[in-house]
């Protein structure tokens, strides 16, 4: 978990080689700001960045080897190693020397902390270079936590604030905001700073103070439809219309929804667990879990005349006149 990472940093235990590996930038961003002030504050700390997209690892290697002048250590970021990733011979930007590279992961220099960004899904494991590198560097997994894995994030992040959450909320959370880990940590200082120094966030909480994002009210609207409560779905409407949101965008977005449901469910009946259903969809884990604890889970026939119906809503605001409103609205007080 990389709040161990992070535990490590704060007490001034720094690797000398750091290889950040993912597609979730927060993630890459707080174990830099972190790096940065383990090192000391902005006068005393010595800080180089590097985009490997144009400039050779030569000289981010020879930046690490040059003793720092103001410190006992400085920080060397090298952006983008590309190099560590998988790509067509001829189409580099720059020629990289491995060889040089390869010889000095194994004795980096240990007054320079070096930390070389891949902020790419997967790496090329063929090559030397990536071997050599998660040999030699202290790897760190850029990427959204797994389900667990965010509770303890969600739960650390409260508890350093003197607060406490509890585990419904932690999912109505995470419902609401996705798996944003930026917009997680913003909704987090909100919630603590409403309750002060102690305190616990409960479900009711979330939903009064959280930012309700468009998917998540589509995915109510369209909960509220299969559950035959058109007054909730209509009131959830009329919300989305008021906030200027396009009827036409918001058929979309319920069509997506129910081919998302008959998806889970197929998987679901087929087999497959949860978070493997997640996986294969690429859907974010507790939005597969709300779709399969659903009370009045509707049936692959409802799915299909939902999205059928859907598509008759699309074509009538695509091509026929009048109050547009009125052609969704009409959907959602259609009983099943």
């Amino acid at each position: 978990m990389i709040s161990k990472v992070w535990q490590n940093i704060n007490k001034g235990q720094l690797a000398p080689v750091y290889l950040l590996v993912g597609e979730e930038s927060y993630f890459i961003d707080e174990t830099i700001n972190r790096l940065k002030e383990a090192l000391g504050s902005e006068e005393e700390r010595e800080v180089a960045t590097f985009d490997l997209e144009e400039v050779p690892v030569d000289v981010v290697i020879d930046e690490a080897d040059t003793i720092p002048f103001f410190s006992e250590r400085k920080l060397i970021i090298a952006k983008n190693a590309s190099f560590l990733k998988a790509s067509e011979k001829g189409k580099e930007k720059i020629d990289h020397d491995m060889k040089r590279l390869e010889t000095w992961l194994a004795h980096p220099s240990d007054f320079s902390v070096t930390v070389f960004i891949a902020p790419y899904e997967k790496l090329d494991e063929r090559k030397k270079v990536t071997k050599m590198m998660k040999e030699h560097a202290f790897l760190v997994q850029a990427e959204t936590p797994k389900e667990q894995d965010l509770t303890v994030w969600i739960q650390s992040m409260v508890k350093a604030e003197g607060c406490t959450i509890a585990q419904p909320a932690i999912e109505q959370l995470v419902a609401m905001v996705g798996a944003n880990m930026l917009q997680l940590q913003m909704e987090l200082e909100k919630l603590t700073l409403y309750l002060g120094q102690s305190g616990e966030i409960t479900v009711a909480l979330v939903e009064d103070l959280v930012a309700k994002t468009l998917e998540q009210d589509a995915f109510k609207m369209l909960n509220a439809y299969f559950a035959n409560d058109s007054v909730t779905a209509l009131s959830i409407y009329h919300d989305l219309l008021r906030q200027k949101q396009e009827p036409i965008m918001l058929v979309g977005l319920l069509a997506s929804n129910v081919r998302t449901m008959s998806n889970v469910f197929y998987l679901l009946k087929k087999g497959y667990h949860p978070q493997q259903i997640a996986k294969n969809l690429k859907v974010h884990p507790y939005r597969v879990k709300l779709m399969v604890e659903q009370r009045n889970r509707p049936s692959e026939e409802r799915l299909l005349q939902a999205l059928y119906q859907l598509a008759e809503v699309d074509l009538q605001l695509k091509t026929a006149g009048g109050n547009r409103e009125r052609y969704l609205e009409l959907f959602l007080l259609r009983k099943l």
